[in-house]
């Protein structure tokens, strides 16, 4: 693991949370960079720790990598959103001014997956959040990774009560409220046919976020002539993709990179 990084600031003075760290490929460089959300709950987590281990073994492999954070303090997650999209957005910019090519797979685990989610499928600013800042939002995500997805933000039986307070503390207001705002914030109103192809990475054991869902999408995707991808693996976790030593995340990982090379079959 060669450890090094540059971590480049959305603002001056600093903010925390909007900040992104980019590894830079070792040649030969393949010709699509990836760009990860962290996941925790939408109110913790880091691009740092086992997500540098990460994208230290892509860049390795000959991919450009970021990692961004977002601020985890914000009033809901229509500021994450914007704070996700103008860091990609910055990425975009780094990779064109190096004479690099700015073709992106977006990738994130659970609140990150949802936030990279609406980030790909959603256009700039179609969930009303800002995107006065962006300097190429016509260059979007040509792939996504998305790792436990939420398919909605609504509520549903047997929900648990902790995650529930969760989803309505970052959706910005009580469901009875605004149950809009929830729709808004919910990947199954994007699923369309502009949606770049996307690879649904599961957990068999998934206690959060229902993968048959996500399976849905890839079927629909499939119809549309996206060709999508979804996979379980077997006796993990959710987030189970944060090291390189079990089998599961051995084999994650080489999914994923053949994904980009669309060389990665599934059944769906």
């Amino acid at each position: 693991m060669k450890n090094v990084f540059y971590s480049y600031y959305l603002d001056s003075p600093l903010q925390i949370g909007r900040v992104f760290d980019v590894f830079e490929a070792e040649a030969p460089e393949k010709d699509t960079a990836i760009f990860f959300i962290h996941g925790g709950g939408w109110r913790h987590g880091s691009r740092q720790g086992g997500t540098h281990i990460l994208m230290d073994e892509f860049a390795r492999r000959g991919c450009s990598c970021a990692s961004t954070d977002y601020r985890l303090n914000a009033k809901d997650a229509f500021e994450q959103i914007s704070d996700v999209r103008e860091s990609f957005d910055t990425f975009v910019d780094i990779l064109l001014k190096k004479g690099k090519s700015p073709r992106i797979a977006i990738w994130g685990e659970s609140a990150g997956a949802h936030l990279a989610s609406l980030c790909a499928y959603a256009l700039p600013g179609e969930l009303g959040e800002d995107v006065s800042k962006l300097k190429h939002p016509e260059i979007r995500p040509v792939k996504a990774i998305l790792q436990a997805t939420p398919y909605d933000f609504l509520p549903f039986e047997g929900i648990m009560p902790q995650t529930w307070g969760v989803m309505q503390d970052i959706a910005g207001a009580p469901y009875e409220q605004d149950p809009q705002r929830y729709e808004r914030l919910s990947l199954k109103n994007y699923v369309r046919n502009d949606n770049p192809q996307t690879f649904f990475m599961e957990a068999e054991y998934e206690h959060l976020f229902d993968s048959k869902f996500t399976k849905l999408i890839a079927q629909q995707h499939r119809k549309m002539s996206i060709n999508s991808q979804w996979k379980v693996y077997e006796r993990v976790e959710h987030g189970f993709l944060h090291d390189l030593k079990r089998k599961m995340q051995l084999q994650a990982l080489e999914d994923i990179c053949l994904f980009i090379e669309d060389k990665l079959t599934t059944e769906v």
